[in-house]
């Protein structure tokens, strides 16, 4: 969970991924548009993630915990968790208003203040998210934060995982049209951030519902050319199965383009990643993550990997545990599988709980071992590092470095010299400033 700094009275209470961390900023504005920030005991906003159960009673305890420390604020709900049970939260005494994830982005849902918190039906704002057929290039001015940006890029989903419960929060794939994306990118980059990471449910699907069908290769190729001193792009994450070829092309000769990928791989093993409903297999994923390290030497993957799915054996978690070091993984987002109401994989046989604990806890071990030996590699090389707060700053390839001596720097960007590492981040000493880009004065 992030919580934001209280902006006009708004505090915002975030869960989940980077796309949710993108919409809490756009929340944050509609709500201080429709007038929360004006309120004599403010608001928070929540803004919920419904991957796993855990998630969800995560939200809930921090919903309670802001009321007992805010009794008279107004408490306002939304979404993955919130769209896909809504009455969950909409039973909640401390709870005044539940939005979906369309409303939660437009400042009308927060107008009615005098009104909401009746009853539990005039509480819920909430449509068929599968109606929607449009994501808005929703822009903003800033992010929290001085270096970094997300932009929305793509909303929805149009596969339909076993495991997974975000389409019905999200509603089908749809695509933010190439030029709000570089309009987007220019006032951000014109308010002075350096990086942008272009975020999404399913990233690599961009396009697929405008005109003409681009990829989200093409989308890349226009921000970098039409936007030259923008001095950093990032991708949130990516269905490996669905990279196209000029994405390759982006990654194998733009410098711009950061080296480090976010799959999202989910399993090791061929017959649970047909259970689950993945697109690719085991063969795949290898093959795209040598192909793209012929590519680019320098990138470094990450992945999400789920523990523990129904029916997994031993030996198909062993495929899971090899394929960290076979594929070159080195930032580890682990799961236990938490069946989800409402998804197949919830009908499936399921494995006991302490197995899949012990499973998830060994392949965090494994991503622990590869994280160190990416640190221990880094060790006396001099990286290109972009400060995100102070004294601390993230290398091309994602990996955090604290910066001796490098005072209250929070901005910009500089050249380190690696100098060790704690097992989290690597820790270095300041060589040079240099420009937010190559050969500018």
């Amino acid at each position: 969970m992030s919580v934001s700094h209280p902006q006009e009275a708004i505090e915002v209470l975030t869960f989940g991924c980077r796309l949710n961390a993108y919409e809490s900023q756009v929340m944050r504005d509609k709500a201080s548009e429709a007038g929360l920030g004006t309120l004599e005991n403010g608001a928070i906003l929540v803004n919920t993630c419904a991957v796993t159960g855990e998630a969800v009673r995560q939200a809930r305890q921090a919903i309670r915990k802001a009321r007992r420390e805010n009794p008279a604020a107004r408490i306002i709900v939304s979404g993955c968790a919130a769209q896909t049970e809504p009455q969950t939260f909409a039973q909640m005494n401390e709870v005044d208003l539940v939005l979906g994830n369309e409303e939660k982005l437009s400042a009308q849902s927060y107008r009615a203040l005098p009104d909401f918190g009746v009853n539990d039906t005039t509480k819920l704002r909430i449509n068929d998210i599968m109606s929607v057929r449009e994501t808005a290039g929703h822009m903003v001015e800033s992010i929290e934060g001085k270096s970094r940006a997300f932009i929305q890029v793509q909303n929805g989903c149009d596969h339909r995982c076993t495991f997974c419960i975000i389409p019905y929060g999200r509603g089908n794939s749809r695509s933010v049209p190439a030029g709000a994306v570089v309009e987007q990118v220019n006032r951000l980059v014109g308010n002075g951030y350096l990086e942008v990471v272009l975020t999404g449910v399913d990233t690599t699907s961009w396009g697929a519902d405008l005109p003409g069908a681009p990829k989200l290769g093409h989308l890349v190729r226009s921000i970098l050319r039409q936007v030259p001193d923008l001095a950093r792009l990032r991708l949130s994450s990516i269905d490996s199965i669905e990279a196209d070829d000029v994405l390759m092309e982006m990654i194998a000769t733009e410098p711009r383009f950061m080296p480090h990928l976010h799959l999202s791989l989910q399993h090791g093993d061929n017959l649970i990643l047909k259970r689950m409903k993945r697109r690719h297999s085991r063969e795949d994923a290898l093959a795209f993550c040598e192909r793209t390290r012929a590519l680019r030497p320098d990138i470094a993957f990450g992945a999400d990997l789920i523990a523990g799915f129904p029916t997994e054996t031993e030996a198909m978690f062993e495929n899971t545990l090899s394929i960290v070091e076979e594929a070159g993984l080195t930032h580890l987002h682990v799961f236990p599988f938490s069946p989800r109401p409402g998804t197949p994989a919830a009908r499936m046989p399921q494995l006991d709980r302490t197995i899949i604990k012990q499973r998830a806890a060994r392949l965090r071990e494994a991503g622990d071992r590869a994280y160190r030996r990416h640190l221990d590699a880094l060790n006396g090389s001099q990286i290109e590092i972009l400060f995100e707060r102070e004294g601390m700053g993230r290398t091309p390839q994602f990996t955090p470095v604290r910066v001796e001596e490098a005072g209250r720097r929070d901005a910009g960007l500089a050249r380190i010299t690696v100098t060790g590492h704690d097992g989290n981040m690597a820790s270095a000493r300041l060589a040079e400033d240099i420009p937010a880009l190559a050969g500018a004065a």
